[in-house]
């Protein structure tokens, strides 16, 4: 799968990278969340949100909005599953990281093809939106040794337990967490779970990539 920079013009239909902000403090305080060899996901960090400017930086972001700053740590390199919100999302590494994303408007009668898949490289220290149209999942590693730390900024509640029953509709029916829509791959964990199977084709894998 061939990997572009996220600095590539190719980029601009689904996020930009942000620009202005001192992110050195933010960065700092990430280094000292875990790093563990499954991803894991924790919506809201205090170390991130006590971080010199990190308020600052919150609320220029979502536009005065209440925001969460969490983070999503470990090794990947599969696709699995994407999932999209209805605000943009805000990322932040440590080292390089790869986003895997595809546009919401590719869906189509309530399923995605992965070979609409994209694959975007996102160097250490860069902040970057992910458009709310961006459908995006767990980033992916560079490097196995040394995996990945990177900050997720939400707006407040987003990915946390939130999953009514039923649905009108195919979309509704993807709720799977608050203000978090999941499309999953039948050999996702996920679809185990019983996340809506909505990914069709190859669960993107970008380990021969990396060599």
């Amino acid at each position: 799968m061939k990997i572009l920079p996220v600095t590539d013009a190719s980029f601009a239909p689904y996020g930009r990278v942000v620009e202005g902000y001192d992110v050195a403090p933010l960065l700092a305080a990430l280094e000292k969340t875990p790093l563990t060899d499954s991803v894991v996901y924790v919506p809201r960090e205090e170390l991130l949100h006590q971080a010199e400017g990190a308020d600052k930086v919150g609320e220029a972001l979502f536009g005065g909005m209440p925001f969460q700053l969490g983070w999503c740590n470990g090794r990947n390199t599969r696709l699995n599953c994407l999932e999209f919100h209805r605000d943009s999302e805000f990322n932040l590494g440590t080292e390089d990281f790869i986003l895997l994303i595809a546009k919401q408007g590719e869906i189509v009668n309530g399923v995605l093809d992965t070979a609409c898949v994209k694959a975007f490289r996102v160097p250490a220290g860069v902040l970057v939106e992910c458009y709310a149209t961006t459908l995006h999942y767990a980033p992916c590693h560079t490097d196995a040794q040394k995996g990945f730390r990177v900050m997720v900024a939400l707006p407040a509640g987003t990915n946390t337990d939130y999953r009514p029953e039923g649905g009108a509709n195919t979309m509704d029916r993807m709720l799977w967490a608050r203000n978090k829509w999941l499309l999953a791959h039948a050999e996702s964990s996920e679809a185990a779970q019983g996340a809506v199977v909505a990914l069709q084709g190859e669960n993107i894998d970008i380990a021969p990539d990396l060599a």
